[in-house]
């Protein structure tokens, strides 16, 4: 495939949109201004299982500036019910507690929330199954897991080669269940067409994918995709949890079926939020490795325990990156589910890779210690030739430069090994390395529109900024595909009615419309030239890439950490933290590095702070704020950095890149954990790590 010749694609540009959303000029879902708004609030269950009997909305109907009351019984019908979440109102059954049972619309966001309030629920209550637990019998194979993997993936005999193996590891690892806390919350606002020319229905929505909105709930409602705007110009994060349309979609597109030509607005609460907008479901992992003396991988064993949900399924592919990740002749891997009374899991940041490698990670620091071997040594020993799954070449892997590169910048030849050793006060202080991988797609579907105006290119393609410089990247992107200056081009994203584009998840955001976007750019010189009359034009849809089923495509890196623990009160301070990665080209050297920092971020937060606590004799999240969800910030970290190598993957794409959004939270918590272990001799296998897992006997 021909490749983009950069000009200011890998530059450091800075943010064209960073302007007007420093100045409050950027609008998010929010803040959209729409003409005599009226404002929901919800109502929901209190239980975790059972069927309302009654809802009685009298007192709340006496409020003054209440506009409409739905409830389980007097909702508008959908046209298709067969997506669980989706599905609202339309029945009275609970399955999981903080269910939708209704709304109230008012003229003000203060009468809707004392009017919800007031409504009395009476329920026929049922014990529910809030239990995730290792010794259940109730767990299941899913047919497939999320993104399309098999369930279980079997070569060479596993069992007589760990039997075999002079060198073992054999433990369980744990991962906790985590909630998406975007800056700006789910947020929609509605408004139903009651006739006329125009869209049907109009989302101004906090969302990763306008299109894929649209395509969602389209047949929900009976509608064509053509029937439903959806806009997005500015969103404040999504991390995964963004990246489909959730029930709050659907229940502020009712209510306003009830309005209709009134706009509604919904803002989901932080409260709200940890049980209405996915979540990443909690892992029981078990690891078994072989190895000869010398720690050269003989068998691999990855079995997980998750969770999912009675009303739609989701299985967290936990144990997909240890069917690539290293060389070995044996390997088994499995995923079990068992469906609970809550809320559907879905993505968060980086799937799959994130609870999965926590543990292949830290198993890996174990067997390095069983085979007295340094740790960045024995994953270069273990390197495979091709990807183990597939049998192709790689298309790029250079997970050896990143630990290498890594391990020179940060010292780790010069470290104290000697758990325990004193930093000369009361800290001990411990090193932990482990390596990360990402998958490098390039999602199909997206199409870009190039117009000439006289002296400018407009570029436009239905695509979301939720963040990550999207905005930048692609103004970058297109300029170099055209050859005119930054400055001579006008994006225009973030909209329904701009041609087709994928959702900005997986980390094929920047790929699959940069793709686009030079293709459109190509078509458009092919057509017109290089001076071209005003109003040519030219579209074109992602190419396909025949590569990718030629070469295993996967992004690479290496996280470094140095962990500080108190030897009284055992608090843990992550002092240092670099991360290197191979990545491929790197569209925007500056958003690049705030995306894997803040990813590296993400992965100190999982290592230390993040816990969804559960009660399961309530079926509730009991920590359901960010007074009490803790987090990481980049404060937390005195020195923290990430590198990016010179790399170029010509088989991944016109622009050789293969996405960033996601690696850097990939391993970052087993480098932590391996950290602490060095810091103190105790090896921790469960995540977040509590101050009370690192008390002597």
């Amino acid at each position: 495939m021909a490749l983009l010749e950069p000009r200011v694609v890998g530059t450091p540009t800075e943010r064209l949109d960073g302007h007007d959303k420093v100045t409050g000029a950027a609008r998010y879902a929010f803040e959209h201004a729409v003409p005599n708004p009226t404002y929901l609030h919800p109502v929901l269950s209190s239980i975790a299982r059972g069927k309302v009997t009654a809802m009685d909305a009298g007192d709340a109907q006496a409020v003054d500036g209440v506009v409409t009351i739905l409830t389980v019984f007097d909702a508008p019908r959908l046209s298709d019910t067969s997506d669980g979440e989706l599905a609202i109102l339309q029945d009275p059954e609970v399955h999981f507690r903080g269910q939708f049972l209704g709304a109230v619309v008012a003229e003000s966001p203060e009468a809707a929330r004392q009017a919800a309030d007031l409504i009395r629920v009476e329920y026929d209550v049922r014990d529910h199954d809030t239990d995730f637990r290792a010794d259940r019998s109730d767990f299941y194979a899913p047919e497939t897991v999320n993104g399309g993997f098999p369930t279980d993936t079997r070569s060479g005999d596993v069992e007589a080669a760990l039997t075999a193996a002079p060198r073992t590891v054999d433990q369980v690892y744990s991962t906790a269940m985590e909630h998406n806390n975007p800056m700006e919350p789910h947020t929609t606002i509605a408004q139903w067409r009651p006739g006329g020319p125009g869209p049907v229905l109009t989302l101004h929505d906090s969302t990763q994918g306008v299109h894929s909105v649209r395509k969602t709930l389209a047949p929900v409602f009976g509608l064509e995709p053509e029937d439903i705007r959806v806009i997005a110009p500015h969103v404040g994060g999504g991390f995964g949890s963004k990246g489909l349309p959730h029930a709050h979609n659907v229940l502020v597109a009712l209510a306003a079926q009830k309005v209709p030509g009134r706009p509604v607005k919904f803002a989901v609460t932080r409260q709200q939020m940890f049980a209405l907008s996915a979540y990443r479901a909690p892992t029981l992992q078990h690891i078994r490795l072989g190895a000869d003396t010398d720690g050269h991988l003989t068998a691999v064993s990855h079995e997980v325990l998750t969770q999912s949900a009675r009303i739609k399924e989701f299985a967290e592919q936990a144990a997909v990156p240890s069917r690539m990740m290293y060389s070995s002749p044996a390997r088994y891997t499995s995923h079990r589910l068992v469906a609970l009374d809550l809320p559907a899991p879905s993505w968060m940041r980086a799937p799959g890779e994130t609870p999965g490698m926590f543990a292949a990670e830290v198993a890996m620091d174990e067997l390095a210690e069983v085979c007295g071997i340094d740790p960045i040594e024995l994953r270069i020993r273990n390197e495979p030739a091709t990807d183990p799954e597939s049998g192709h070449p790689w298309s790029g892997r250079r997970l050896v430069d990143c630990l290498r590169e890594g391990a020179d910048r940060f010292g780790w030849a010069d470290r104290d090994t000697k758990a325990g050793t004193r930093s000369g006060s009361d800290w001990s202080v411990g090193y932990g390395v482990a390596a990360a991988t990402y998958p490098a797609n390039t999602s199909p579907g997206s199409v870009a529109r190039i117009r000439y105006e006289g002296d400018r290119y407009r570029v436009q393609i239905g695509s979301v900024d939720i963040g990550t410089g999207t905005w930048t990247a692609l103004t970058q992107i297109a300029a170099d595909a055209l050859g005119c200056p930054l400055d001579a081009i006008d994006l225009e994203i973030g909209d329904s009615d701009l041609p087709s584009a994928t959702v900005a998840g997986g980390s094929t955001g920047i790929s699959s419309w940069g793709s686009a976007v030079i293709a459109a750019a190509r078509a458009f010189r092919d057509t017109h030239g290089t001076a071209p009359h005003p109003g040519a034009e030219a579209s074109a849809e992602t190419p396909g890439n025949p590569d990718a089923e030629k070469f295993a495509l996967h992004s690479f890196g290496a996280h470094f950490v140095e962990a500080h623990v108190h030897r009284d009160t055992c608090e843990i301070r992550v002092d240092r933290m670099l991360g290197v990665f191979a990545i491929g080209r790197v569209v925007n050297a500056r958003t690049v590095r705030s995306q894997l920092i803040g990813g590296m971020t993400m992965g100190v937060s999982m290592a230390l702070h993040e816990e969804s606590v559960g009660d399961p004799r309530f079926g509730h999240i009991v920590n359901h704020d960010l007074a009490s969800y803790h987090i990481a910030a980049h404060a937390d970290i005195r020195y923290l950095d990430a590198v990016c190598l010179e790399d170029v993957d010509e088989h991944a794409n016109p622009i050789g890149s293969k996405g960033a959004g996601e690696i850097g939270i990939v391993g970052a918590a087993a480098a932590v954990a391996n950290a602490v272990r060095s810091a103190t001799g105790i090896r921790v296998r469960a995540v977040p790590i509590h101050l009370d897992d690192l008390l002597h006997d």
